[in-house]
């Protein structure tokens, strides 16, 4: 089954005060750590949906532009999975460099099981939307959220059929538990930067 890599990278950074995608950690901008894990998971395609691609153009990477702007990361969603080659598209957001690899190589491991559209981890009974795998049967419910102007990630997960990952599932692929980790904050920031300093878990 082939599938692809949209990486979100249009958020504001209102709270970090500055492009959460550049910031320093452990000698690598953040969006770099979240490549990095991505990297080399048999994907057809990786690509970075920003409205900014020059900023991005150094990475090497396909960039697109979001098809609705500002429509939040609803938006980037449905940018990423329109523009995939592929029926499945893995969305994560630049800000999550502890992804996972090996929790990664499990959610796509499950695309064979064809009869869903949303393949989702939850955290204390909460999607993580913006580490999910969707499948192009998504674009018409997404596309009606977006004409009404509900952009909650999740919103339109009633109309299509979701195979949720709870704690017991992936715990053995995140023990620490940083692997849904993102960047808000001054504060997240230290705290990212002190466990990359003691190890940076995959």
């Amino acid at each position: 089954m082939m599938w692809s890599v949209g990486i979100l990278a249009g958020g504001k950074s209102s709270r970090m005060g500055r492009d959460k995608s550049f910031v320093e950690l452990a000698g690598q901008a953040v969006i770099e750590h979240v490549i990095e894990r991505v990297t080399n998971l048999g994907q057809q395609e990786t690509f970075v949906i920003t409205n900014r691609p020059t900023a991005y153009r150094h990475l090497g990477l396909v960039m697109v532009s979001d098809l609705v702007p500002e429509k939040g990361s609803l938006g980037g969603i449905y940018t990423a999975i329109t523009h995939s080659p592929t029926d499945w598209v893995l969305v994560v957001a630049c800000d999550m460099p502890f992804l996972s690899s090996t929790l990664l190589q499990h959610m796509v491991s499950l695309i064979q099981e064809s009869s869903f559209d949303v393949i989702v981890p939850r955290v204390e009974g909460h999607p993580q939307g913006l580490h999910a795998l969707y499948h192009k049967r998504c674009l018409d419910p997404i596309r009606e959220q977006i004409e009404q102007d509900r952009l909650k990630v999740i919103g339109y997960y009633d109309q299509v059929r979701v195979r949720y990952l709870d704690e017991s599932e992936y715990q053995g692929y995140d023990p620490e538990g940083w692997a849904f980790f993102n960047l808000n904050s001054p504060a997240d920031l230290a705290d990212a930067r002190r466990v990359a300093k003691n190890s940076r878990p995959l």
